[in-house]
This record gives C-alpha cells, sequence and structure tokens, in this order.
C-alpha cells in the first residue's frame, strides 16, 4: 500500500468516507486514462479507448507530469538552458504565469535565449502588448489570474506579471526557495506575494520542485482545487470527519486496494505510483466526466457542460521527466 506520512494511522481511526457512482467511476477514469496514455506512447493504432465520453472530450492525463504543457516545461524550459537558481526559476515563473506554450514560443522567437541575465521589462512587455495588439492570446484558459493592477498599477496584466517576477527576484526568491525544508514550506513563501493564491500557489510549487531547486515528495503536501473539490464532491456522499485534503490523501494511499478490488489492472507511471498531485487532478477530470456520466450528481459549482472537445495535437508522444524521478531509462515497453 502506497503510505502518505502517517496517514494509516489517522485512517484506522476513523471510519470510512461514504461513496457514490462517481467514486467507481474515478478508478475506471484513471485506469483508461493511463491506458489511452500507453497506447500513443508506444503507437498503438487509434482507436485507443471505446469510452465515449473520453474520446469526445479533452481530459488531462492520470499523471500530471505526463501532461503536454508539463512535459514542455520540463523538457523546454526547466532542463533546458543555464542551471543557476535565478535563471531556472525565472524560466519556470515565465512560463507558469502564462502557462501557454505559444507565448514561450513567441518569446524565443522574438528573442532566441529567454532568461534572466538578457530580461529587460520593456522588451518582454512590449512582445506581449504587441501580440495582444494582434489578437493573439497570451494566456492559457486552464486557471484564472489576478490582474495584479491594484499593486504594480499598470492596466495591462502582463505588465503586472512581468513586474511580479522582478519583485521575486529582487527578493531573492531563488535562494530562498533552495532552502525551505518542505513543499508545504514552498507553497507558503510564493502564497505571500501579490496575486498568488492557494490554487496557484501550489501549482507553482509542483512545478518548481520538478526542477533541481528542490527535492520534495509529491506525497507531502495537497492544496485541493476548485475543480477538485467538486469531484470530491460528487464522489463522496458523507466525508465522515475527514477534511478535503484529507480524503486526497486517503485516496491516494489505498489507491493499489482499490484497483485490485475492482479487477482493474493500472499501468503506474514506470513504478511510480499516483502522488497527492495526482489523485488531486483526477478528482478534477471526475468531476468533468461526471457532467456526462452521472449528470444526476451534483458538485459544488453546479456545472453541467464539458467545454473542451478532444483534439489530438499528434498521434505520437515522447515523454521525459524529472532526472531526479529515475524514470527515464525504464521507458521501453
Amino acid at each position: 500500500m502506497v503510505k502518505s506520512n502517517n496517514s494509516q494511522i489517522i485512517w484506522s481511526k476513523l471510519a470510512k468516507p461514504k461513496t457514490t457512482k462517481a467514486y467507481e467511476t474515478y478508478w475506471k477514469f484513471a485506469c483508461e486514462r493511463q491506458d489511452i496514455f500507453f497506447k500513443r506512447l508506444f503507437n498503438e493504432s487509434k482507436p485507443w479507448t471505446s469510452d465515449p465520453i473520453l474520446i469526445e472530450y479533452k481530459f488531462t492525463n492520470a499523471y500530471r507530469a505526463s501532461d503536454r504543457v508539463s512535459q514542455y516545461l520540463i523538457k523546454n524550459v526547466i532542463y533546458n538552458g543555464n542551471e543557476s537558481p535565478n535563471e531556472v526559476f525565472f524560466r519556470i515563473i515565465l512560463f507558469k504565469l502564462f502557462n501557454k506554450i505559444e507565448t514561450w514560443e513567441l518569446f524565443k522567437q522574438n528573442l532566441g535565449d529567454i532568461g534572466y541575465y538578457n530580461y529587460s521589462f520593456k522588451t518582454y512587455n512590449k512582445i506581449l502588448t504587441e501580440a495582444m495588439r494582434n489578437k493573439r492570446r497570451i494566456y492559457s484558459a486552464a486557471y484564472i489570474m489576478a490582474s495584479g493592477k491594484s499593486v504594480f498599477n499598470y492596466d495591462a496584466k502582463h505588465s503586472n506579471h512581468l513586474k511580479l517576477i522582478e519583485l521575486m527576484i529582487k527578493n531573492e526568491l531563488p535562494e530562498k526557495i533552495t532552502e525551505l525544508k518542505s513543499l508545504q514550506a514552498l507553497f507558503e513563501l510564493l502564497k505571500s506575494y501579490p496575486t498568488i493564491g492557494d490554487f496557484l500557489a501550489y501549482q507553482l510549487a509542483i512545478d518548481i520542485n520538478y526542477s533541481n531547486l528542490t527535492t520534495f515528495s509529491e506525497m507531502e503536501f495537497i492544496v485541493p482545487g476548485p475543480g477538485a473539490i467538486d469531484g470530491i464532491t460528487k464522489c463522496f456522499s458523507d466525508f465522515m470527519g475527514y477534511s478535503l485534503s484529507d480524503l486526497i490523501k486517503y485516496t491516494t494511499d489505498v489507491q493499489q486496494e482499490e484497483f485490485s478490488i475492482r479487477n482493474l489492472s493500472f499501468k503506474t507511471l514506470f513504478g511510480r505510483h499516483l502522488q497527492l498531485i495526482d489523485c488531486q487532478n483526477l478528482f478534477c477530470e471526475v468531476d468533468k466526466y461526471s457532467r456526462i456520466a452521472h449528470p444526476e450528481i451534483k458538485g459544488v459549482s453546479g456545472r453541467t457542460r464539458i467545454k473542451q472537445k478532444y483534439k489530438v495535437h499528434s498521434d505520437s508522444i515522447e515523454v521525459w521527466y524529472p532526472p531526479k524521478w529515475g524514470l527515464n531509462t525504464k521507458k521501453e515497453k
């Protein structure tokens, strides 16, 4: 069984949370979505699934680090450039505040090399301003970014976010990060900056932890996002005293047992079991999936549609994970 800290002791003292049909779907969804991932990875021919919902709509992978944007971040941003703390941090935060591959590529087209050593607010701001004038989207729709105008006094949101990065570097945040002792401490430090709330702080903490700036376990600490809260609410009819974070930890801990009792053959990520961040994301995806599969089960937000349709960027994929995970030598079928 996968353990996170001393959570098994906690679970033994509490009654099990009461589950719904969506909880059954959670495990089937995780298994099927991971099967699709491996079929694409090993260049198997379509169709990769017979599930009509997975065929029609867009869902993230079972493992967050396997998603397209995370893979681009790891391969093309974090581990592609100067490895000093300032430079690695600058690249991560610049990429993630916009969270859009096309915006990073726009910087590359205009600047060649991207780094804090040659950073100029005027230059970077001009690139983004011109892109906006040309009706180009520079932000991902994955999450809503606060404008920061009340803090940095620029009308354009992107200008304020560039100033936020400057403030972080000025405060020697990269060096401070390397001295932290826990993922939660990283989360709290990031959350102390303007425009960064709980959800974004946790996502940034996970992204920074892909780098060599930190070496924290993804089983240390979890912060439920809005989508995950919806999914948890749909999967459990009675929390039985558990907090939202506890329910994610509980689900992560019992994953092997839950797959086994349902006779589901879940393929781990080359031996890496689902981590807290992965199970949190799966709750978010099951919330969306349940809007079609279980419309009678209501979440917190009341959303009833899945907005994004599935589009294949390419039939085959290549993946590369943080070297410290030791997975990149295990990818042969």
